[in-house]
């Protein structure tokens, strides 16, 4: 996408995420709220949770196993879509995927992503990606990147932004539901920058009670 003066002006945030995690999508619709009310531009990148969890998969209960070895998936057609059509698909066809995984509750399956790459205006055959090893390099490759930033005892999603000393200020999250809208939405983020950007601050957290509200 060609830059113009008033993207010039804005703060590029760069948000990576994996389709599959609702508290991901939970952030990624506040970050689009954000974009109204801050000079900010979200730029998305692909990370996987099948990535972070395949040496861990002995570990962890059959359900999640089940979610990981399904999650490939998505994130594979994503890349392909990235390689073949530009980054600036990354964000629509996230859209179009995220509301059907989501917002409608539709299953994690082809007839699903080929309706999302139909809304997203991409060539259904990328679908196919789904199903091959042939844009893996390319996935862990923008996952470490993402990962790199924060460590690899968090998730997705994780946002980083030019810190006040030029260098980037990355973190996981915020977690939060629903997502805020308005000035809710930039007090958030103000508040979220203030504490990511403090030298030596690495964790606030307490135990969710609510699970996603799509609203």
């Amino acid at each position: 996408m060609p830059e113009t003066p008033e993207t010039a002006s804005r703060t590029p945030a760069d948000f990576w995420f994996d389709p599959i995690c609702p508290w991901a999508w939970m952030t990624s619709r506040w970050m689009l709220e954000v974009e109204k009310v801050r000079p900010v531009e979200v730029r998305w990148h692909v990370m996987s949770l099948s990535v972070l969890n395949e040496n861990r998969l002995d570990e962890l209960p059959q359900q999640y196993v089940d979610l990981m070895e399904a999650g490939w998936g998505p994130v594979r057609v994503l890349t392909a879509a990235e390689q073949k059509h530009g980054p600036e698909v990354l964000g629509p066809l996230y859209t179009a995927l995220g509301t059907r995984f989501h917002n409608r509750g539709l299953p994690n399956e082809r007839a699903t992503i080929v309706d999302a790459l139909k809304e997203a205006g991409l060539p259904e055959d990328l679908a196919d990606a789904a199903d091959t090893d042939a844009y893996d390099e390319r996935l862990r490759a923008s996952h470490e990147e993402g990962i790199g930033l924060v460590g690899q005892e968090v998730g997705t999603p994780v946002i980083a932004v030019p810190g006040p000393d030029g260098r980037q200020t990355a973190f996981f999250g915020p977690v939060v539901t629903p997502a805020p809208k308005g000035e809710a939405a930039a007090r958030l983020w103000d508040g979220t920058l203030m504490v990511a950007s403090t030298p030596g601050f690495f964790e606030l957290k307490r135990t969710r009670t609510e699970d996603p509200r799509f609203d």
